[in-house]
């Protein structure tokens, strides 16, 4: 195989391998995208019955084509032909039916037109979904040739006003492409100044550099009229030139006649025509082959480093999304086990992150001590508790029958106790409010962590295991909290006490103190006292109840959130391990579709790269 051959061999494996894993279209408008768009190929484009189902059977060397008056072509059809070795069997595969192998091209025709009326119903409607067919043959050269739907100028009976406009946009979706050739198909007997494909031809190509004319039906033309005129350049001048082609006649369809022999009839009308005879070696559906497949080879070669260019950036691209997909699991339990504990890593250090400044969230913890608590224990009803009426009341029960003699200690006692009980409201509080924000956190951190994303069956039950945890650590701050509040109401600060005995040393006058016992100045004096012992603890547990909380819920959630998760793990038999490990099956797809392009792109690469090392 020459070097030629073997590039546009590999071109054509390339696009049949984009097909096969559907990176051909961008859509339902079946537009060849990226790697398509870069890869060169060939687009029929011609009127109504002016031969191009001929052409392509001629090209092929077999006659596979639906074939009928009007339109018969309504989706296009993208033929790769893969040149096989000398007595190799030939063969055709449709993308649509991968397993199924056609030898007999009778059966392609009927599967073309099944597959066209899948879409279209047994009507005049078009389609611009592709129908995708390979050819495996060792008379045919490597090309890849897209026949698309006839241009036409009216609609006829069963078809929609605009499928003039509709079929228009469709062909020129595909040759305004820049790496698109274009084959323009134009009959004989047709005033070449009025035909369909060299006027969209001239618009999408004005230069002419992607356009090859070829004129059909040359043996059909009025006697004594000739097309020299257009085959020598004359009439209308292309950069490439004009390809004459001898279509078997309809007699000879009707009879069946052998390609190959039609072929040969060809060679002999043109050498032995009088007026073509001079341009005989330049003629006919086997130059026009060689002549796509030579200019289809230069003109891949000049679009090697775009190609490779593109092909590097689509590998980079596809690496960054299987990164983000992550790698397939492996199905041992070890490897899975050690698979489930390194995303718990992952998860756990976004979550240190968030409590230790890294990332947002952990700010609120703080905001609920400098604000919440402090805001929470100004609101306390001390002033409705330590009311007159309320004091006077307190101290006359706790005396009892017998009035205190100097200070009321007892009533004190009751007033600072049923005072303090007043604090369990925000310590609780404080606790409740730093779990839900713990919990926040892990709903955040598990959703940040991008390894965690393919395995929801892990993320429930990571989740529920830190839930759990949190709320241990919640009760046990909880009850250091009430324990703290406890504390105080267990034994008062002695001092306190001590100053009140001081007031009547420095009246000196214990009757006058007497006197003044149940005086409404007294009960104010006794609130104030109270009031001003309340502050100092509120103060005091300002300060502790933070350090209580941290200790129990912040300082644990850093260290052993995942402890007693990591031990039911290390328990699980390797079918639950699986479990856990359940991909959603749309991802799972999407993983194994882009490692086959990646793997696709890779190898493109790679022998791109050595075949145009060997020119």
């Amino acid at each position: 195989m020459t070097t030629m051959e073997s590039l546009i061999g590999l071109v054509n494996r390339i696009q049949r391998a984009c097909t096969m894993l559907g990176d051909y279209g961008g859509g339902s408008d079946g537009a060849l995208p990226t790697l398509w768009e870069a890869l060169p190929s060939v687009a029929v484009v011609g009127g109504q019955s002016s031969g191009k189902s001929s052409v392509l059977e001629s090209v092929v060397g077999r006659d596979f084509l639906p074939r009928g008056s009007g339109i018969v072509t309504r989706r296009p059809l993208v033929l790769q032909l893969h040149k096989t070795e000398e007595g190799k069997p030939e063969y055709a595969e449709f993308l649509h039916l991968p397993k199924r192998i056609f030898t007999d091209f009778s059966l392609v025709r009927k599967e073309i037109q099944d597959e066209t009326d899948r879409l279209t119903g047994k009507t005049k409607q078009i389609s611009p979904v592709p129908i995708h067919l390979s050819i495996y043959s060792p008379f045919v050269v490597n090309l890849t040739l897209i026949d698309l739907p006839g241009l036409t100028k009216v609609a006829v009976e069963g078809q929609p006003d605009n499928i003039v406009q509709d079929i228009e946009n469709m062909v020129r979706s595909y040759v305004e492409k820049p790496n698109c050739i274009i084959l323009a198909i134009t009959p004989a007997n047709q005033d070449i100044a009025t035909s369909d494909a060299i006027k969209l031809a001239r618009e999408v190509d004005p230069t002419g550099e992607r356009t090859f004319g070829v004129l059909t039906k040359l043996d059909l033309m009025d006697k004594g009229t000739h097309a020299l005129d257009v085959l020598e350049g004359k009439a209308y001048k292309l950069q490439h030139p004009w390809v004459g082609i001898v279509n078997r006649s309809q007699a000879d369809i009707n009879k069946n006649v052998d390609m190959i022999i039609a072929r040969r009839k060809e060679k002999e009308y043109f050498a032995n025509s009088l007026d073509y005879s001079h341009l005989a070696s330049k003629m006919g559906s086997e130059y026009l082959a060689k002549l796509l497949s030579k200019h289809l080879e230069s003109v891949i070669r000049a679009r090697i480093p775009s190609i490779t260019s593109l092909i590097n950036k689509t590998i980079d691209e596809l690496e960054s999304e299987m990164d983000n997909l992550g790698r397939p699991i492996a199905v041992d339990a070890g490897a899975q086990l050690y698979t489930i504990l390194e995303l718990c890593r992952a998860f756990d250090k976004i979550f240190k992150e968030h409590l230790d400044g890294g990332r947002p969230g952990g700010d609120r913890i703080y905001g609920v001590f400098d604000h919440q608590l402090p805001v929470a224990l100004r609101k306390l009803p001390f002033d409705r508790h330590l009311s007159l009426q309320n004091v006077k009341k307190v101290v006359s029960e706790a005396d009892g029958y017998q009035p205190h003699l100097i200070a009321p200690e007892q009533g004190y006692r009751r007033l600072i106790e049923s005072s303090l009980n007043y604090f369990r409201g925000p310590a609780e509080a404080s606790v409740d409010a730093v779990h839900f924000v713990l919990k926040d956190l892990v709903r955040k951190s598990i959703g940040e962590t991008q390894e965690l994303k393919r395995f929801p069956s892990l993320q429930a039950e990571l989740a529920a295991a830190c839930y759990q945890a949190l709320e241990r650590f919640r009760e046990d701050s909880r009850k250091t909290a009430i324990r703290l509040v406890d504390m105080e109401a267990s034994y008062l600060t002695v001092d306190f006490f001590r100053k009140l005995p001081q007031d009547i040393e420095k009246t000196g006058n214990p009757s006058t103190i007497t006197a003044d016992r149940y005086s409404e100045g007294h009960f104010r004096r006794i609130a104030s006292n109270v009031s001003s012992y309340i502050v100092m603890v509120s103060e005091m547990l300002k300060n502790t109840l933070p350090k209580a909380t941290v200790h129990c819920q912040v300082r644990e959630a850093k260290r052993s959130l995942l402890n007693h998760f990591y031990t039911q793990i290390g328990r699980k038999e390797g079918k639950q391990l699986s479990q856990l490990l359940d991909e959603d099956p749309a991802l799972m797809e999407r993983r194994v579709q882009c490692a086959k392009r990646l793997e696709l792109y890779k190898n493109a690469r790679d022998e791109i790269e050595a075949v145009s090392w060997a020119r």
